[in-house]
């Protein structure tokens, strides 16, 4: 093709499907397009992607494009490319974030579910260990919330002896779940 022709004889006769034409403005643009991509990307293969696609669509839309400025519509298709890249990435890296933050929270939860059912299995066979009636007072106080009154109404015994099966049964706990405490 002719190096004399100018941009907008170049357009004109893309709009006729010349391949010669457009191999021309690939030659004429493509290292100033590369250079763009390359500057606001910064990885060689990325850039030349993005030169490619545009060029790419530039073919494509050959015969529906109105280009008046050839030079002036390559850098803005380019830069509109870049932008679209860059904000898919950003996308992408929170979305991968999304997802990192999501499997460690499912794990924490994993791990909080394993931690809970291990300390209500102690919890149970330490409860098994009471004898029958301190056990039952125990479960009337801290389970089912009953006031130490209530339970002695209830089980007819003294206020003192509630609270000394209460008393019993938390020591004995201690004992037998002193794994699970934490310094909180």
């Amino acid at each position: 093709m002719n190096k004399l022709l100018t941009d907008e004889q170049l357009v004109i006769k893309l709009m006729e499907s010349s391949k010669p034409a457009f191999g021309e403005i690939y030659d004429r643009y493509w290292y100033k397009l590369f250079c763009i991509a390359y500057h606001q990307i910064g990885t060689r293969e990325e850039a030349e992607e993005l030169v490619h696609d545009l060029f790419e669509s530039l073919w494509n839309r050959r015969t529906e494009s109105n280009i008046r400025h050839l030079s002036s519509y390559l850098v803005l298709s380019m830069k509109h490319l870049i932008t679209n890249f860059i904000k898919s990435k950003i996308t992408w890296r929170k979305y991968k974030e999304y997802i990192l933050l999501q499997k460690m929270q499912e794990a924490s939860i994993t791990e909080q579910d394993v931690e809970f059912t291990d300390l209500s299995a102690a919890l149970d066979n330490a409860l098994k260990k009471l004898p029958e009636k301190t056990s039952r007072i125990f479960q009337l106080s801290r389970f089912e919330n009953q006031s130490v009154r209530e339970i002695a109404r209830d089980m007819n015994l003294s206020e003192k002896a509630v609270e000394y099966h209460i008393t019993k049964s938390l020591k004995i706990l201690k004992d037998h779940l002193w794994i699970y405490h934490t310094p909180n």
